[in-house]
This record gives structure tokens, sequence and C-alpha cells, in this order.
């Protein structure tokens, strides 16, 4: 359970801290605002933004708080600020997941079609241990990779208490494992309305005679995990296990085309290939995939990092990409945009030239998308920025 002293306190010192980046005058008029600023309000680092606008219009911004530093284990909890305003202003920091001194993350947030409930699956482990002992296998099922769902009935004022679902979704002999990150997908039209789906990740363990190194890029790959009943029950969907080293989907995001397909968007981790972009497309709801993960060569210009899509709404809108553009390093976050469901992209927009890195998109309203996105002057986690961009400049 989540404590109630600790999250008041969390909160107070957020706010004696840090105040919203624009005036609540300018409503609805900003360009961008600074929900997250690493050092402030407890935490040395925040990471790993994922954003959704709720039935109600407000937008959550949800960040990993990393207590210690801007390392991937420790202390690390899941929090949230709300926006009431279409993300210019910003409310006091909650804590929707505390670690307690223990790692969870990969915030997924998804918004229920059906009630309008905001569902939201984590990833946790023992804040003891590290990635790197937990793909060698060194760790206990308690200490390793779980997997936990909340939801918000609220408008995500507050949050219930995780409940681990991690027996339905993860395979014995699955090592690593994470949700996300970013934003998971309702399915709004086709045979599977309703479903939820989270694009997931995952290490397996090595096949007999080969090499234990511990290296993911040579024994995982990308998954989804799906719900038809808003949350309650989940089940494993595709699985992609071919373990060839040559292109290794992780970190995979997923948005609904018009045509009700499922369009997946990849990093290419520690892949032998060049491209590190991948992509594929599911036609039965995140249940099998048409193809394998194959190179999206019109996205060669992304570093390997992880990257937002987002299907606009309307028969002909496009399918949005963001990332940052320069393809050795991270920094110049971008928006890239398809006409063609996926097959081809072009840049759009590059936001400015400073370091960048995870991003994740949403649609506010009928005229403006929002992006949540880390950046900074010094480097890329120093801030997680929201910018408000145009529709009709995408």
């Amino acid at each position: 359970m989540i404590s109630l002293s600790r999250t008041l306190l969390v909160t107070l010192s957020f706010l004696a801290t840090t105040t919203a980046t624009v005036p609540a005058t300018t409503a609805r008029t900003c360009t961008s605002s600074v929900p997250y600023v690493s050092g402030r309000g407890g935490y040395a680092t925040y990471r790993i933004p994922a954003v959704v606008t709720t039935r109600r219009g407000t937008v959550l911004a949800f960040a990993e708080g990393r207590r210690q530093g801007a390392a991937d284990s420790g202390a690390i909890d899941v929090v949230l600020r709300r926006s009431g305003d279409g993300g210019c202003t910003w409310g006091p920091l909650q804590v929707v997941a505390a670690g307690e001194g223990d790692t969870r993350g990969n915030p997924a947030p998804v918004v229920d079609p059906r009630t309008g409930a905001i569902v939201l699956v984590t990833s946790y482990n023992s804040g003891a241990v590290t990635q790197a002992q937990i793909l060698r296998g060194e760790v206990t099922a308690e200490q390793g990779r779980r997997v936990f769902v909340q939801y918000s009935r609220d408008d995500g004022r507050g949050f219930s208490a995780p409940r681990e679902i991690t027996a339905e979704v993860k395979r014995p002999d699955w090592r690593w494992y994470a949700t996300g990150p970013g934003h998971a997908v309702a399915l709004t039209r086709g045979p599977h309305a309703g479903r939820l789906v989270v694009s997931a990740d995952f290490s397996g363990t090595p096949p007999a005679g080969s090499p234990d190194t511990g290296a993911e890029a040579r024994y995982g790959g990308a998954h989804a995990l799906y719900c038809d009943d808003g949350g309650a029950s989940w089940q494993l969907g595709f699985v992609d296990d071919t373990y060839d080293g040559v292109l290794h989907p992780n970190e995979s995001t997923a948005a609904q085309l018009p045509d009700g397909r499922l369009y997946f968007s990849s990093r290419n981790q520690n892949g032998r290939e060049s491209g590190h972009r991948l992509d594929t497309y599911s036609r039965d709801g995140g249940r099998s995939l048409d193809r394998p993960y194959a190179q999206q060569p019109t996205l060669d210009d992304v570093p390997v990092v992880e990257g937002s899509v987002l299907q606009l709404a309307g028969p002909r809108a496009p399918l949005l990409f963001s990332a940052p553009s320069v393809r050795t390093a991270r920094r110049s976050m971008a928006i890239w945009s398809s006409a063609d469901a996926g097959a081809t992209f072009r840049k759009s927009l590059t936001l400015s030239d400073r370091p960048a890195a995870y991003s994740d998109l949403t649609q506010v309203d009928g005229t403006t998308v929002g992006l949540l996105y880390e950046t900074g002057r010094r480097g890329p986690y120093d801030t997680i920025e929201f910018r408000r961009l145009p529709i009709d400049a995408l």
C-alpha cells in the first residue's frame, strides 16, 4: 500500500521546490511546460515519461522518480502530475506506486474506452539487484522482474494499490521483463474493440550449450500482453523469440491504425543489422504478428532509443512517431509522420537541437498533440518537458 504520510511529504517537498512553468492565465495558449526537473521534489532524476489524455481532457504525465541517481535500479517510484489545461500547468506530484526502496517503473498507462478508467501497468524488481544480475539469472523470482496493474476511476486523482499479474503474462524461463515504456493502446474498432494492449520486452534463458553471458540481445525480444475486461485478467499475446541476434526488437510502442490493425514500432537493441528502428503489424489485436519485425529504413536517423507512435483521430489522419533525430547521439527531438500506415515516414518537425531521449505522444484535443519527453541543456535527463504541437503543423 502507498504510504499516505510519505505521499504528503513528497507532494509538499515538490511544491516547495518547483512551480508550474506557465501561469494559469495562459491556459491552452502555451507551447511548453516542464512538469519534472531532476533534483527537485525528493528525486535525483526523473526518467521514462508516459502520457495519456483522459476522457475528461485531463493530461496525465507519468514518470519514474529515481531517488538515488540516474541508474535503472535502486529506489524508484512511479510518479504522476495532472494537468487540467492541456499541459500548460500541473498539479502537485503524486506517488502512484511507491518502491519503498525497490524499483517500480516502466509505466504503461491507457484509458479504457468503455469506462474511462485509467489502467496502469508497471514493472518491479528488488532495489538490491541490478539488471545485469537479473539477465544472468542470479536472482530469486521474488527479487526479479514482476508485473503489476493499477486503476484510477476518478480521472487520475487516486490509484488502487498495485496488483500482481506476473503469473499471467511472464513465462517461467524468462528473466528480464519490461512493460512499455510509454502509453499502452486501447482498441476502438474491429472485433477486439475494448481490448487493452501493452507492448513489452523480455529476455529468456539461453538455449542449452550457449554461453550464458546475460546478453539480452541474444536471448530476448518483444512481446505483448492484453486484456479484454478492463484490466481484470491478462494474457500473453505475440512473443518474438527468434533469438537470432541480427534484429532485436526492444521497447516497442503500438498504435491502432484506421483499418483496425495494430502497428508496432521498436528500437533495434544491440542487433547486428545497422538499422536502429524496426516495425511490424498485427491483424488480430496483438495475439500474433503479420510478419516478423523488420527494419524501417525511413527512420534511419533515429539512434538506439525508445520512441513513441500515435495514430491521430480520423480516417485520413497521419500516424506520428517521436524520437531524437541524430543517429549517433540522443539529441534533437523530432516528430515524423506517415500517410501510409507506417510503410514510410517523413520528418515533420524538429523541436530543438538540445540533448533528448525517451518520449511519449498523446492527442490532447482536436487541434493539439502533446509530447512528453526527456531533454536538457547539459544532458538528456535534466528535465521532462511537455510540448504542445498544433496538428496542422504535423
